[in-house]
C-alpha cells in the first residue's frame, strides 16, 4: 500500500494530474492569500491573556469611555528651551490633532516642563479593529501636524499609540523578510547542487505552499474564528520556507541516489518518495502536533499562532510530497544540469570523505566522545541562567531606536514618568469612593482621579509615580490588586498598559509550565511509534533537551553581552522551545530512520557510521538552510524577531552540526543494539565496524 501511494504522484500519467490539481488550487489560493492581511486582528483581543484581569477591565472600561482608547503622548523639545511661540504651535496643534480620525479628545493640555526644555501633550486616540495599522495612520497625520512650521522644535509621539505605530511600520518589512528569506534558499541550494536549475523547483514548491497555507489560514480566521496577527504571519512565512525546504532537499538527494539505481526515473521517484516519505512525514508530524499545542496557551498571541503555523507545515509537507515529485519527474534528468546523475554511475565520494572520517575518528572512543560533547554542551547551557524573559518596555522592543523610543527618552528626562499613560480601575459604582481611598497614599502611586460612573459601574485612573512598563510599577498593579480586591462587593478589577505586562508575564510562565512537559511527551510518543522503541527515543530526546539549554544558554549571552537587549519577550523561551525541539528532533529522526532502515542487515554500530556518511551532506544541508530562514528574521527591526531568529538559527546549526553528527552517532555506538529495545531489532547482534575505506563506498545523500 505504502509504495503504491508513493508511486501515485510520479507516475507517467499521475505526475500530469498532480500538476493539475495544483494548477486549479493555486488559482482561488493566491486571491484568498492576498486577503490574510486584512483578516489580522492587531488589536487587544489579539495579544493579551484571554482570561486576564486587564483583558476584562479593557471591556468593562468601554461601557465608560471611549472604547479601547490608548494615550499618544506628544513631547516637543528644544535644547535651548521652548520659547512661547512653541507653547502656542502646541496649542493649537492639540487643537488640529481633533480634528484627526480616530482622535477623541484631550487628556492634558500643552504643559512646559520644570527644566524648560520640553512640552508634553496628551491625547487619547482610538484603537479599532484594525490595532496598530490605524493607529499608525492617525501617528502619521499628528506628526504631519506637529513637524509643519516647527522651526527647529523637535516633535515625537511617544506612549501607547507611538509604540503601536512604529510597531507596524517595523512589522510592515515583511514583504523585505520574503525576499530575503527567498534570497537565503535559493543561495544555499545553489551551494549545496552547483545547479542553476534545480534551486527553481523547490522554491517554486515553497511559494504555492505558502499561498495554499495562507488562503486556508485566511478561510479560517474569517469563518472558524481563527486569530492571527502580525507576529504570526512573518513567522509562518519563514517556517514554511525553512521546513518545506528540509523536506525538499531530503527528497531531491534521496532521489538523485535512486536515479543512480533506476533506469526510469519514475520508478526512482516512487523508491525515494518510499523510502524518505516517513521520515519526512514523521518529521512534519512532530513539528505540527507540537505547535497545535500551543492551542492550550492563555496568551492569545501564542494561542493564534500554533494552529496557524501546523497548518503552514502540514500544507509545506503536502506540497513536498506531491508537487514536488510530479516537478522533478516531469523535468527528467536534466534539471541537475551540469552534473546529471547517469544510470549505473559510482555514487559520489567527495562529500563522504568527510562524514565516513569523522564517524571513523568517533567509533575509536565513542563514550569519550559523547561524554566529553554533553560536558560542554551542558558548560553551554549554564547561561540560561541569565535569560531575562520578564517582557520588555515599549521603547526597548526595537533594535534601532524609533522617534517613539526618542520620545520616551526625553520624557522620562524631562516629565514624570507616570504621566499618560495611568493604571485603569473597574469598580461597582457603590464601593468608587472606597476603592479611590484604598489606592490614594499607596506607594507607587502619585494621583488618583475621580472616579467616572456610569450604569452601576466605575472607573477610576490611577497615575503611577514609575515608568509605566518598569518593574517598579508592576509591582505597584500588584499592590494595588490586592488592595482593591479586599473591598467587599466592590468586584474591583485593575488594568491598563503595566498591568497588562504583568498578566502577560503570569500567563508565560503558566503557558511555559503546561505546555512544554505536554510537547515532550508528545515528541517522545511520536519517536516511539516510529522507532518502535523505548531507548532510541529516550536517548534522543535528552539529546535534544541538551542541545535546547545549550543553545538558549548561549543566546542569552550574546543577547545581553553582544547585541545589548535589554531582555526578552516573555513567550521567547516557550516559543524558542517548541521550535527548536520540534525542528531539531528533525534531524535526528532523518538519522535514525536511516540507521534503522540497515540495522538488519549490517548491525547497528556499523549502520550507525553507514548511515552518518550517506546523510551527513544533506542533513547539513537541511540544516543550514532552516538556520539561514530563521536567520532573516533579524531583517525586522524588532528584538523579538532577532532573538527568535539567532536563537532558533544557533540552535539548528548546534544540532545538525555537533548533537546529531557526534553526540548521537557517539551513543549510538556506545549502546549498539540497545537502541532498539525492546524491539526485534534489539535481537540483532553487532558485528566488527567497518573501516574508513569501507565507508567511503556508502552513497551519499549529497547533492553535488
Amino acid at each position: 500500500m505504502m509504495r503504491k501511494l508513493a508511486a501515485l504522484p510520479s507516475g507517467k500519467v499521475g505526475k500530469w494530474v498532480v500538476l493539475a490539481l495544483w494548477a486549479v488550487l493555486l488559482v482561488p489560493a493566491v486571491m484568498l492569500a492576498g486577503k490574510l492581511s486584512g483578516a489580522e486582528q492587531n488589536d487587544n483581543s489579539a495579544w493579551l491573556p484571554g482570561n486576564s484581569e486587564s483583558t476584562a477591565v479593557v471591556e468593562r472600561a468601554e461601557k465608560l469611555m471611549p472604547a479601547d482608547t490608548v494615550p499618544a503622548i506628544v513631547i516637543y523639545d528644544r535644547a535651548a528651551g521652548v520659547t512661547p511661540a512653541d507653547l502656542a504651535k502646541a496649542q493649537a496643534d492639540a487643537k488640529a490633532f481633533q480634528g484627526i480620525d480616530n482622535v477623541v479628545g484631550p487628556q492634558q493640555d500643552p504643559v512646559a516642563s520644570q527644566d524648560g526644555k520640553a512640552i508634553q501633550t496628551i491625547v487619547q486616540v482610538h484603537k479599532d479593529k484594525s490595532g496598530w495599522e490605524g493607529l499608525g495612520k492617525v501617528v502619521d497625520k499628528m506628526t504631519d501636524v506637529g513637524k509643519k512650521g516647527a522651526d527647529g522644535l523637535g516633535f515625537h509621539v511617544a506612549g501607547p499609540a507611538g509604540y503601536g505605530a512604529d510597531s507596524i511600520k517595523a512589522f510592515g518589512g515583511g514583504g523585505a523578510l520574503t525576499t530575503i528569506t527567498a534570497v537565503v534558499v535559493v543561495v544555499i541550494l545553489l551551494l549545496t547542487y552547483r545547479s542553476p536549475l534545480l534551486p527553481l523547483l523547490p522554491l517554486i514548491t515553497v511559494g504555492v505552499a505558502l499561498m495554499g497555507a495562507e488562503a486556508l489560514i485566511y478561510l479560517l480566521a474569517q469563518h472558524a474564528g481563527l486569530v492571527i496577527n502580525k507576529q504570526t504571519s512573518f513567522i509562518l512565512t519563514v517556517l514554511i520556507f525553512g521546513a518545506a525546504t528540509d523536506y525538499a532537499l531530503l527528497l531531491i538527494s534521496r532521489y538523485r541516489e535512486e536515479l543512480l539505481r533506476h533506469e526510469d526515473r519514475h520508478e526512482a521517484m516512487a523508491e525515494a518518495l518510499y523510502r524518505s516519505g516517513p521520515a519526512i512525514v514523521a518529521s512534519a508530524a512532530t513539528v505540527a502536533v507540537s505547535l497545535m499545542l500551543l492551542m492550550l496557551a492563555v496568551l492569545n498571541s501564542t494561542k493564534g499562532m500554533g494552529p496557524a503555523c501546523a497548518i503552514g507545515v502540514l500544507v509545506g509537507l503536502l506540497t513536498m510530497v506531491t508537487l514536488m515529485p510530479a516537478l522533478l519527474v516531469v523535468c527528467g534528468r536534466w534539471i541537475f544540469w551540469p552534473v546529471k546523475p547517469a544510470y549505473g554511475a559510482p555514487a559520489a565520494q567527495r562529500k563522504e570523505s568527510v562524514w565516513s572520517r569523522v564517524g571513523s575518528t568517533i567509533s575509536r572512543r565513542p563514550r569519550v566522545v559523547w561524554a566529553g560533547t554533553v560536558l560542554v554542551l551542558a558548560a553551554l547551557a549554564i547561561g540560561t541562567l541569565g535569560l531575562d524573559a520578564s517582557g520588555l518596555a515599549n521603547k526597548d522592543q526595537f533594535t534601532d531606536k524609533p522617534q517613539m523610543a526618542v520620545g520616551e527618552e526625553l520624557r522620562a528626562e524631562h516629565f514624570p514618568a507616570g504621566a499618560g499613560d495611568p493604571m485603569y480601575v473597574a469598580a461597582k459604582a457603590a464601593t468608587a469612593s472606597q476603592v479611590k481611598a484604598a489606592l490614594d497614599g499607596m506607594s507607587g502611586v502619585a494621583h488618583v482621579a475621580d472616579p467616572v460612573v456610569k450604569g452601576g459601574e466605575a472607573v477610576l485612573l490611577a497615575q503611577l509615580t514609575d515608568e509605566p512598563s518598569s518593574e517598579a510599577a508592576m509591582r505597584t498593579v500588584d499592590r494595588a490588586r490586592t488592595a482593591v480586591h479586599r473591598i467587599e462587593g466592590a468586584d474591583a478589577q485593575v488594568g491598563g498598559s503595566t498591568a497588562i505586562m504583568v498578566d502577560t508575564e503570569d500567563a508565560a510562565a503558566r503557558d511555559n509550565k503546561v505546555i512544554i512537559p505536554l510537547v515532550l511527551v508528545v515528541v517522545l510518543l511520536i519517536l516511539a511509534a516510529l522507532l518502535r522503541a523505548v531507548v532510541a527515543p529516550l536517548l534522543l530526546m535528552a539529546t535534544v533537551l541538551l542541545s535546547f539549554g545549550a543553545a538558549l544558554g548561549v543566546s542569552s549571552l550574546m543577547f545581553e553581552h553582544v547585541f545589548g537587549f535589554a531582555g526578552a519577550d516573555a513567550s521567547f523561551p516557550l516559543l524558542a522551545f517548541v521550535f527548536l525541539v520540534a525542528l531539531g528532533i528533525d534531524y535526528n529522526i532523518f538519522l535514525v530512520t536511516r540507521i534503522r532502515e540497515g540495522v538488519l542487515v549490517e548491525g547497528t554500530r556499523r549502520a550507525a557510521l553507514t548511515g552518518l556518511t550517506s546523510t551527513g551532506g544533506v542533513i547539513t544541508s537541511a540544516g543550514v538552510v532552516l538556520a539561514g530562514t530563521f536567520g532573516a528574521m533579524a531583517s525586522l527591526p524588532l528584538v523579538f524577531a532577532a532573538e527568535l531568529g539567532f536563537t532558533v538559527a544557533f540552535g539548528v546549526l548546534l544540532d545538525t552540526i555537533v548533537v546529531r553528527s557526534v553526540l548521537v552517532t557517539a551513543l549510538t555506538l556506545d549502546v549498539g543494539r540497545w537502541m532498539w529495545w525492546p524491539s526485534k531489532l534489539f535481537r540483532r547482534q553487532d558485528d566488527t565496524l567497518p573501516s574508513v575505506d569501507d565507508l567511503e563506498s556508502v552513497p551519499t545523500l549529497t547533492g553535488r
